[in-house]
């Protein structure tokens, strides 16, 4: 089960319990990073670590609050959420205590994830298919899987989002085609052909090609580490036009 809000707010009936069940979900997500697998672990604890860093800053207001109960966070509007009846102002103190006696070992934790997320975009390696024309907002990306021995292609869509103000861009993938490379891996140009044939919305469509010397996990590591690489790039080259 992933580490979650609901472990401090019901942390008053137990706090020793409570403590375990941290150390053992922060174990969970190590084990995880020692083998090279990333995710969901590092996004659910980004999100865990912001939640009560939030929570934390915010205590003296929650501490207040006596008409309601902390429940959790919105993730979408990062908000804190109440519902009734009232955590006192006891409860409360248990609750800060808790979050900073935590904070430490997240921190720690997530350092290691993002120590293998570094790691694994280091060894990536990226080239361009053909000529890159100056629309990048959608194209191709095309990710081997050495375990699987697949050569996988999917369509990518990168568009804007807007929050409160504020811009970001935000990349959907679909997985296209899986090809067998376990006798004769597919060149990415031929395939950037017939798909230029089959798809012809896209008549010269940006086209990439990563992979690594290093036989990540597929699902795990090697493509979400691919896709935030891409955006990074697109985002990048984007803004130059």
């Amino acid at each position: 089960m992933p580490l979650s809000v609901e472990l401090f707010t019901g942390a008053v009936h137990d706090v020793e319990r409570t403590q375990y069940e941290i150390l053992g979900g922060l174990k969970t997500a190590r084990d995880a990073f020692s083998d090279n697998r990333i995710y969901p672990h590092l996004g659910q604890l980004v999100k865990f670590y912001r939640a009560i860093t939030t929570m934390l800053e915010t205590s003296e207001q929650m501490r207040s609050q006596r008409n309601g109960t902390l429940s959790g966070v919105d993730w979408d509007d990062m908000e804190l959420t109440y519902e009734w009846p009232q955590l006192d102002g006891d409860d409360m103190s248990v609750v800060a205590d808790l979050i900073e006696w935590a904070l430490p070992y997240v921190q720690d934790t997530l350092n290691e994830g993002k120590s293998v997320f570094e790691f694994v975009d280091e060894q990536l390696e990226v080239e361009t298919v053909g000529i890159v024309p100056s629309y990048l907002k959608e194209g191709y990306l095309m990710v081997p899987d050495r375990t699987d021995h697949e050569f996988r292609v999917f369509r990518y869509t990168m568009s804007i989002v807007h929050d409160e103000g504020e811009k970001a861009r935000m990349l959907r993938t679909t997985l296209c085609r899986s090809v067998s490379c376990e006798d004769v891996e597919p060149h990415p140009s031929t395939i950037k052909l017939e798909l230029v044939k089959e798809r012809r919305d896209l008549p010269n469509p940006a086209t990439y090609f990563f992979d690594s010397g290093v036989p990540f996990p597929y699902e795990e590591t090697m493509l979400p580490v691919v896709k935030r690489r891409l955006l990074r790039h697109l985002t990048r080259e984007t803004g130059r036009a």
